[in-house]
This record gives C-alpha cells, sequence and structure tokens, in this order.
C-alpha cells in the first residue's frame, strides 16, 4: 500500500469507475424515456455510490470509519445489480448486457472485499 498516494491508485476504486463507466455509457442509455426519473436515475446514483464511498473512506483518518464507507459502497454495488436485474426483467436490457454487468460486479466485489480485509487486518495490526 506504500505506493498508494490517493483513492485514485486503489483498485477496488479503478474497478467501480471502470464499472459506473459501463452502466452509463452501456446500460443506461437503452431505458426508455420514461423511466428517466425512476430506474434511470436510481441506477446512475447508486453505480456512483460506490466510487463516492471508496473515495471518501480513503479520506477519512481511521480504518474502521474507512471500512464502513467500503462497506456502504459494497451495498450500493449490490443495489445497482439488483436495478440491473430489474431492467432485465422489464425488457430494457438484454441478457448479454446483464453478463457482462456481473463480470464487471463480481471483479469489483471481490476487489472491494480484498481491501475491507486488508483495512481490517490493518486496523488490528
Amino acid at each position: 500500500m506504500s505506493s498508494i498516494q490517493s483513492f485514485e491508485d486503489l483498485e477496488c476504486w479503478k474497478a467501480a469507475r471502470e464499472l459506473r463507466l459501463f452502466v452509463a455509457q452501456s446500460i443506461i442509455p437503452k431505458f426508455p424515456i420514461e423511466e428517466k426519473y425512476a430506474l434511470t436515475s436510481q441506477l446512475r446514483r447508486s453505480s456512483r455510490s460506490i466510487g463516492d464511498n471508496i473515495a471518501e473512506g480513503y479520506g477519512r483518518f481511521h480504518f474502521q470509519e474507512n471500512i464502513q464507507f467500503c462497506r456502504i459502497g459494497r451495498g450500493s454495488l449490490c443495489e445497482s445489480l439488483n436495478q440491473v436485474i430489474t431492467a432485465n426483467d422489464e425488457n430494457y436490457i438484454d441478457s448479454e448486457l446483464v453478463k457482462e454487468f456481473r463480470e464487471r460486479f463480481e471483479r469489483t466485489k471481490s476487489i472491494l472485499n480484498g481491501y475491507i480485509n486488508y483495512l481490517t487486518k490493518a486496523k488490528n495490526t
């Protein structure tokens, strides 16, 4: 972690950014206009919240606060998956887009869980 100078250097933040960009560029444009203030807005906000919380946690002084913000980010990650499933259920996106999202979701979740584990161990030493 000594090479980490900013939240932008965190692999979990990079993965969250990639997921957010995928949502913004590949999923949201498929939604109908009537979802602009509903599902579109919810998915946009939850996918942004993942990286937002990782960044905010990084800026906190104590490990426990950082861990808590990362857990909130993980919750937003799961919320985003639920909204993508809803979009598929409503026939706004096809199963292939859901599959592509799930791959990014699993990668982001895995890296974020690793970072949370790292922070937990660092807190305890």
